[in-house]
């Protein structure tokens, strides 16, 4: 792997993990038109601890808040009632659908499931989804409100992300907008509700780095900084945008990225 490339990947990850763009799409479609081969499992897992990272730092009080508080329930029953500690209970029962299906259905998310016409489809299709679900929720709904049931269906829809160009975030927001919460609560919830899953996939993929001949680790750990740095700024970012603005410029970014695989597809420039 060069420089260049572990730059753009990291750069990519850290862009689009958080985003409603879906990075699978993204590092699918960049890594066939410069040509470059699988970077590996030490890189992927390595990129994706490092942007999951970012989440971790930028919520730390409010996940260091949910931890204690689910931990001391556990001891002590009065403390269940409590909020952040039924939040925590809800996080891990959102992250039961990906983990089952996840594990259930590993050999088709790593071959069939990486077809670039069954991408560019989710892209639009769930570009749309997400377009709908903002123009038509309520929003109103804070995480405060949240319950056994919309943890249960969070975690359904994270679990869509397993098929590139859905989006995790996107797939989690859309569910929320859906259920009538507000865009930040959706947002700030797909990113707490990821933490698990992520790093899971993380370490799942960290297993498999005996399997290369040899990782590179100076441009991997290179991609895993930037990442982490574009990664944190994409969320303060993005949780200062939705207070104002709409999904409505990614819907368009989807649909404009899932016309341009169609149209590469077709010409040769691109391999299903």
């Amino acid at each position: 792997m060069s420089w260049f490339e572990a730059i753009v990947l990291g750069v990519v990850q850290g862009l689009t993990e958080f985003l409603p763009i879906s990075s699978s799409a993204h590092i699918l479609v960049l890594s066939q038109i410069f040509g470059w081969g699988d970077p590996g499992a030490a890189f992927t897992a390595v990129t994706q601890i490092g942007t999951e990272a970012a989440v971790i730092v930028y919520f730390r009080h409010d996940i260091a808040r949910i931890i204690k508080a689910w931990a001391r329930s556990l001891t002590n029953p009065a403390l269940r009632s409590d909020h952040d500690a039924k939040l925590g209970w809800y996080v891990i029962l959102g992250t039961l659908p990906i983990a089952i299906l996840g594990l259930t259905f590993a050999e088709q998310i790593e071959t069939v499931a990486r077809n670039l016409w069954l991408t560019a489809a989710m892209l639009a299709g769930f570009g749309i989804v997400l377009g709908v679900c903002d123009a038509l929720g309520r929003r109103t709904r804070t995480i405060s409100s949240l319950g056994a049931r919309d943890a249960t269906l969070f975690g359904f829809a994270q679990a869509l992300a397993l098929i590139p160009g859905v989006s995790r975030s996107g797939a989690t927001i859309s569910m929320g907008l859906a259920l009538g919460y507000t865009r930040e609560a959706a947002t700030r919830y797909a990113f707490l509700l990821a933490i698990p899953a992520v790093l899971a996939s993380g370490l799942y993929e960290a297993t498999k780095i005996g399997d290369d001949a040899s990782p590179e680790w100076g441009p991997t750990i290179i991609a895993t900084v930037i990442a982490f740095f574009v990664g944190y700024t994409v969320i303060a970012w993005l949780l200062r945008y939705l207070q104002t603005r709409s999904f409505l410029p990614f819907v368009v970014y989807r649909l404009g990225l899932a016309a341009l695989i169609v149209v590469l597809l077709t010409t040769g420039v691109l391999v299903a």
